[in-house]
């Protein structure tokens, strides 16, 4: 299984996450905000918005990112062939990681349900 994260598999360029944005298929909870919209692809795609608002400090905001990314990996076998946006809504650290991850995982689940209905 390839497990990696390649370019393929990110949002690059603005016109992408503006379409992901204008479909408006979202789901919340209080650490994320996760956008999605089919692709036409055979694989998921991320991108991620963490704003100065949620962390000031970059190596905070970095941190968000890399967990966010990390679980996008192990995972992306399993999401639907669609694009994801997932804008981060509040910092958390290290000992709320696995919170954070858990409330991720559902917004993602959530999503893929709305997708099947």
């Amino acid at each position: 299984m390839d497990n990696t994260f390649r370019r393929a598999h990110r949002l690059l360029k603005t016109d992408e996450f503006s379409s992901v944005f204008h479909l408006r298929n979202a789901r919340s909870n209080n650490l994320f905000q996760v956008y999605a919209r089919p692709n036409g692809l055979t694989h998921a795609r991320l991108g991620l918005v963490v704003g100065k608002k949620v962390a000031k400090r970059a190596n905070r905001r970095n941190y968000i990112k890399r967990t966010v990314r990390e679980w996008f990996r192990l995972n992306k076998h399993a999401l639907p062939p669609m694009d994801f946006v997932v804008r981060s809504r509040q910092a958390y650290y290290r000992d709320e990681y696995h919170e954070a991850i858990t409330a991720l995982a559902a917004l993602f689940a959530k999503l893929a349900r709305c997708r099947n209905s």
